[in-house]
């Protein structure tokens, strides 16, 4: 019954940010097509400082409360405080950094392209805490409509802004739109009078301690390597780059990292049975790397026609990064997996810990490869980042659920086989079709579609089934 509940939850997560993605993949086609790179690249650079503040003083009040056996209004209230708390900070910090901020790159442009984009982060601290109880019910579909609806608001008033000859602002007024729509919308769903409190401060202190801390070294992460490239390269460079690996790590924004969020919730309910918390977290894990996995090989391996379809023409110069930067995410998946297990078991302090080591890889590996080979570089060195961390994933799954890296990889081992048929398969297609008369368009759907039909049969070859147990349907591994 839990496990139809989250797989039902996860269904609606899931629909929600591809549908949202699927907007954005209409707008990003317009933009590009309208804006150039360095364009983008100024609006990356911004949001880089954008997101590594908003990211670093997020106040997990979702995750906070969903933990709690019991829920009351004055845990709303608290929750609430925080977020306004939180927004006021985030006033504060970027109306002091922006100034000094544009002088180190070098570009007044940032100030008020970062002091429009700083409006989203604060507008985000005054949503409704009232939409926990949908998530500890495991009921997404409100979620699903709140962004369904922000994200087709922020794709009207960006291309408004594009016909009124806003340019990059448009960028900007997306990204706005979309907060300010989301946090009016959750009153509508989950209607809730706020009031200030701090009584119920204990029950989020020590989650947000870990949990801030964790938030800071991830912001940095992925941030990093476009702090570096925004610095020491230039905007065009950025651009094609930020642009690039937006589009490579959808697979884990869209689907993967959606559909985890009611397993939390899930983990979280059995949290106290070991047995079943590693059972449950290799049914995940491999969950997420069956979906995952052949998405970003076959965006890796067709990254120039889906440039060409998406971005156009100015933007073929990306290609060679996001055929790299599809690589680098692999992993990413079965980290998003131990993330919500930690969450469940109490342990935020794991977060963190990986976070750290990866950050140290990240700054000595991505560095290195930018000096030597720029952008093409860094791409690389953030495959070298992932594959070293999957190694510190095993060994941290290993910690809390006793499961011996064997063990772990036998519960993966028929994914891994089947994504490297399919791989072999694809190139072996492309390497057809280079000379072919063909449009772009039907290249990219005869070698997905051959691509998908290799991997599933595979896959049925190596004895995996989706089955009906108890009447709900279940992946079976024969």
């Amino acid at each position: 019954m839990l496990a139809f509940a989250a797989l039902k939850g996860a269904s609606w997560l899931v629909f929600s940010r591809f549908v949202g993605r699927f907007i954005d993949f209409f707008n990003v086609l317009i933009l590009a097509r309208l804006l150039s790179p360095t364009d983008f690249g100024l609006a990356a650079l911004a949001m880089a400082l954008v997101v590594v503040i908003d990211t670093v003083l997020e106040v997990p009040v979702t995750q906070a409360l969903v933990r709690l056996p019991v829920l009351d209004k004055s845990h709303l209230d608290t929750g609430f405080t925080l977020g306004v708390l939180r927004s006021s900070a985030i006033a504060a910090i970027f109306l002091v950094g922006t100034w000094p901020y544009s002088l180190v790159n070098g570009n007044p442009l940032l100030v008020p392209v970062i002091a429009a984009m700083a409006l989203g982060p604060v507008a985000k601290g005054f949503m409704s805490p009232a939409m926990v109880h949908f998530a500890r019910a495991l009921e997404f579909r409100p979620t699903f409509a709140i962004e369904t609806i922000s994200k087709l608001c922020a794709f009207a008033a960006a291309v408004a802004t594009v016909a009124a000859g806003g340019g990059y602002w448009a960028i900007v007024v997306n990204f706005v739109t979309t907060a300010f729509v989301a946090t009016i919308a959750s009153y509508v769903v989950a209607p809730y009078r706020p009031a200030f409190s701090l009584k119920r401060l204990p029950d989020f202190a020590g989650f947000i301690g870990w949990f801030s801390s964790a938030q800071l070294v991830s912001a940095l992460n992925w941030q990093f390597d476009r702090f570096l490239i925004g610095s020491a390269g230039n905007s065009a460079m950025l651009g094609r780059y930020a642009v690039a690996s937006d589009i490579a790590v959808i697979p884990t924004q869209s689907i993967i990292g959606p559909a985890l969020q009611p397993v939390m919730a899930a983990f979280s309910q059995i949290s106290s049975n070991a047995d079943r918390m590693r059972t449950a977290f290799l049914k995940a894990s491999r969950f997420a790397m069956l979906i995952s996995l052949p998405v970003c090989v076959g965006l890796s391996l067709t990254a120039d026609l889906v440039t060409a379809i998406l971005l156009g023409a100015q933007w073929s110069d990306a290609a060679p990064y996001l055929s790299l930067l599809a690589l680098s995410v692999i992993p990413i998946p079965y980290f998003q997996t131990l993330y919500s297990a930690s969450l469940a078991l109490d342990r935020p302090s794991v977060i963190f810990r990986l976070n750290t080591i990866d950050l140290c890889f990240r700054v000595v590996l991505i560095s290195i490869g930018f000096y030597l080979f720029a952008a093409h570089g860094a791409s690389i060195a953030r495959i070298l980042v992932a594959s070293v961390m999957a190694v510190f994933y095993i060994a941290e799954a290993r910690r809390l659920f006793g499961l011996g890296p064997w063990q772990q990889l036998r519960n993966l081992w028929k994914v891994l086989a089947s994504a490297a048929v399919m791989a072999i398969v694809v190139i072996w297609l492309r390497t057809g079709m280079p000379a072919s008369d063909l449009p772009v368009v039907v290249q990219l759907i005869a070698v997905a579609s051959a691509g998908a039909a290799t991997y599933l049969v595979t896959l049925f070859g190596l004895g995996m089934r989706i089955a009906l147990t108890a009447g709900r349907p279940d992946l079976v591994d024969r």
